[in-house]
């Protein structure tokens, strides 16, 4: 059943749910009425011409129908009614709006009447609503539709992106209790920078400096952190500082990374169909993309027996290579990588997965965010080896954090990186100014 049909089937009267006359207002009630002109409409025109009407021909049906049945209306509020109506059937509805406010960085729905929303790292509730849960089924479903997903009692999770990249997740009934619960991480019309970054006071010059020569000099770098501290923001950062020459693969769940570069291959895994059959992990794509002749893999987000693949690319050949994990300090990162290559089923001693993880990564860098919003990269450590079955870790720079009356400050240890040598090697200048 298309997105029309399904509209007409449920047509806003019955959508807006308002029980007692009282909460029916003239302004509704005529909305209802050219909606269902509206989707009668574009119905009738679907059968004759075939195919879905364009913008263009949608915004003009909608004006000529408020033309016919709301002329007696001041134009301002016609035109209201008429954004209201075009983004019901075309966009995401009430959602729209929010979508359109850059400063808006993510929207949480929690059922049809209470959708909260993220600017400065602050949650505030907003003064959007559905007009029931049926509505926001539909918001659902014409997301996940176009990228081949779906989302039913059989399959209540879902994890989509909308055409900018935002990405999105979705749980509905009857796993969620509340109603249909939707997520959306929006992501920036134009990619963050490093002078981003260091103007927001997420990290300072002198780490951005050595960062940008850890990339250059072809480190794997894995970045960690909790739900929502940056991660995925500074992964993209720091690949804008790959050479353009390089073939570079991505591999993510839902395709979510922006690269700059030309030569960039994106890589997206698949869930299993109704049948239960044609799953793509994370894993298949990884052990695939070594066919594909990379210079470098970026890997979203590693949660499981992929990281062993994952750790198996960077140990052999395919230096330069990121990936994000979760976990609350670069220490914790280590230990959750060792917990995750044991998900692969491989039964490899504790002492062999240490010595694989000391091998292949080189720097692990922990993202936080703050009690006011902010995120900053509070510690950048690298791994130097093995001490026996203990792999040795030596911070670069942290965050200090202050005593409440005062901020907290990047600082440098002092300590001069072992991997400086492997730099050098790759004529990658590094500055002794930027660890004093």
């Amino acid at each position: 059943m298309g997105l029309l049909e399904r509209m007409d089937k449920k047509s806003p009267a019955v959508v807006n749910g308002a029980g007692t006359a009282a909460e029916v207002d003239e302004a509704a009630v005529l909305r209802d009425r050219v909606h269902m002109q509206i989707v009668e409409t574009l119905n009738k025109r679907e059968e004759k011409h075939g195919g879905t009407a364009s913008e263009t021909e949608t915004r003009a049906i909608i004006e000529s129908t408020l033309e016919e049945h709301a002329a007696s209306l001041a134009r301002p509020e016609r035109n209201r009614i008429a954004v209201e109506l075009f983004d019901s059937i075309r966009g995401l509805g009430p959602l729209e709006k929010l979508i359109a406010d850059d400063s808006i960085t993510e929207i949480m729905v929690n059922g049809a009447k209470q959708v909260y929303f993220e600017r400065r790292g602050k949650l505030m509730l907003s003064d959007v609503t559905f007009y029931d849960n049926d509505q926001l089924l539909n918001v659902i479903d014409r997301i996940v539709s176009p990228i081949g997903r779906h989302i039913d009692e059989a399959n209540p999770m879902v994890d989509a992106r909308l055409p900018d990249g935002s990405r999105v997740n979705a749980v509905i009934p009857p796993l969620s209790l509340k109603g249909p619960v939707l997520t959306i991480r929006k992501f920036s019309r134009s990619p963050l920078t490093v002078d981003n970054l260091i103007s927001y006071g997420s990290l300072t010059i002198k780490m951005a400096a050595f960062l940008e020569a850890c990339v250059k000099g072809r480190l794997n770098i894995l970045v960690s952190g909790g739900t929502g501290s940056g991660k995925t923001t500074l992964l993209n950062v720091l690949s804008a500082y790959i050479p353009h020459d390089e073939r570079i693969v991505t591999i993510e769940d839902a395709a979510e990374i922006q690269l700059q570069q030309s030569h960039v291959l994106t890589l997206e895994a698949r869930p299993a169909n109704l049948e239960g059959k044609g799953q793509i992990t994370i894993r298949d794509l990884v052990r695939n993309a070594l066919r594909m002749r990379p210079d470098r893999i970026i890997v979203g987000e590693v949660r499981g027996g992929e990281a062993l693949d994952m750790l198996q690319a960077m140990n052999t050949g395919h230096e330069g290579s990121m990936t994000t994990g979760h976990a609350n300090s670069t220490r914790d990162m280590l230990a959750r990588l060792e917990t995750m290559v044991l998900m692969a089923g491989m039964n490899l001693p504790i002492p062999a997965i240490r010595q694989q993880i000391a091998s292949a990564i080189d720097l692990v860098v922990q993202q936080s965010r703050m009690r006011d919003g902010s995120r900053k990269a509070t510690s950048i450590s690298e791994v130097v080896g093995m001490e026996g079955d203990v792999i040795v870790m030596q911070e670069i720079f942290r965050y200090e954090y202050g005593d409440g009356r005062s901020q907290g400050r990047f600082r440098s240890t002092g300590i001069m990186p072992r991997c400086c040598e492997k730099l050098a090697m790759n004529s990658v200048v590094v500055k002794d100014e930027w660890f004093s």
